[in-house]
């Protein structure tokens, strides 16, 4: 086993601290981009396109629900999402404090003959086996089923964190029919954790940040490539690249009006994008109203391609805009801070915060991570994690902007 690396994130500050009990609230609070003028869904039973997942012989709906919202009062969503296909349900132990799996299990008390249909998934943010353990077996029961399809460990930066008891556990809950697969959700070094979990030879799935900005990077292709040739299923989250249209580049006007022109808006333009790859199973996405649910499943059911053009426009903005964008590589700005701090996860609280407009979770997030390490987001000096930063990011300005704003 390699040994970790020595770059934190928002697992290890909590551990370190104690606060384990409070648990892991990581990923994937997927995108809630307005469908406002999208094509929808012509009828039930559309015929959503599913793909292979890994080497599972599963195949899965191409699009997936995020469970990170108020599924004990939206059943009738959770209705339509069957009826449209979106049969790939994500949550975790952790979401809504718990009302995510409750509200999917009251669902499946109403409608037990849906469970067969439902590729269900569900994740701990735990940091040992007996933690991990407990989680689960709440998840069996809080969701009414006898086993979860897909269980991930939740929102790791380090392939170590996968270790040989992890495996050993895995493979005893597979053996007794409490899961089928095990996998990771990842926010941070995604292209590491996924590169090195090609060669464990026991990881059945990976959720991990992928979207348009990262996709094409020389990294993130050899890392998606290594994946599928090791037979894990991918799921792509955090598919929107971190923001709303802010009109404010001509690239960014010109690509809404070429959208607009082929029926699409740019939030399903996006998630387009991601689906050409082929390899890429499914996309997780929060769609926490029907107007939402609808516009997505239209994107994805309807078969058109963007053009290279479109590619090119994309990958064009992704350029002009990539100082507003922390593309998760916190190795790199982390070893050059003295003190350590959570930069990718802080990063990601401003995003629910000004990007998906969810200050409350946002706050909460911050919160978690404590009074000394919001002293050390206000005080330390970032000048030299800035210079290292391939993105750009004035890493210094937002951090003090996030102590600012969400404490």
């Amino acid at each position: 086993m390699k040994p970790k690396h020595t770059c934190c994130n928002r697992r290890s500050f909590l551990k370190a601290a104690g606060l384990a009990g409070l648990g892991s609230m990581l990923g994937p609070m997927a995108e809630s981009e307005s469908a406002l003028g999208a094509k929808k869904p012509a009828a039930d039973n559309l015929p959503l396109p599913k793909r292979p997942f890994g080497r599972t012989g599963e195949s899965v709906a191409m699009l997936s629900l995020g469970g990170m919202f108020d599924i004990p009062n939206n059943q009738l969503l959770l209705k339509q999402a069957v009826r449209w296909g979106v049969t790939y349900w994500d949550t975790a132990h952790s979401y809504g404090g718990g009302n995510s799996e409750k509200g999917i299990g009251k669902y499946f008390s109403r409608f037990p003959e849906d469970r067969r249909r439902i590729f269900l998934v569900t994740k701990s943010g735990a940091w040992t086996l007996k933690g991990m353990n407990r989680h689960l077996h709440a998840s069996l029961e809080t969701m009414q089923t006898d086993t979860i399809d897909l269980f991930f460990v939740h929102g790791i930066n380090d392939i170590g964190e996968m270790s040989d008891d992890i495996k050993r556990w895995s493979e005893k809950m597979k053996s007794e029919g409490k899961i089928r697969f095990i996998g990771f959700s990842t926010h941070s070094n995604m292209e590491e954790c996924l590169r090195e979990a090609s060669a464990l030879g026991w990881i059945d799935g990976i959720m991990m940040t992928y979207n348009y900005r990262l996709m094409h990077t020389d990294r993130m292709r050899a890392a998606v490539d290594a994946c599928a040739k090791a037979g894990i299923g991918l799921t792509a989250m955090k598919t929107q690249g971190g923001g709303q249209v802010r009109t404010h580049t001509e690239t960014e006007l010109t690509l809404a009006g070429r959208f607009v022109q082929k029926g699409f808006t740019n939030g399903q333009a996006k998630l387009k994008a991601v689906w050409e790859n082929p390899q890429i199973a499914s996309i997780c996405s929060q769609m926490p109203n029907l107007s939402l649910l609808s516009a997505n499943v239209a994107a994805a059911a309807d078969q058109t391609r963007l053009g290279e053009t479109d590619h090119r426009l994309l990958q064009q903005y992704a350029a002009e805009t990539r100082s507003d964008y922390c593309a998760g590589c916190t190795r790199i700005c982390g070893s050059a801070l003295r003190q350590a701090v959570p930069v990718g996860d802080v990063m990601r609280c401003l995003m629910y915060s000004r990007s998906y407009g969810d200050h409350q979770r946002a706050r909460s997030e911050f919160q978690d991570f404590g009074p000394t390490v919001h002293r050390r987001l206000a005080r330390l000096d970032f000048t030299e994690a800035e210079k290292r930063c391939p993105q750009g990011l004035p890493i210094g300005r937002l951090l003090r902007e996030a102590v600012d704003e969400l404490s």
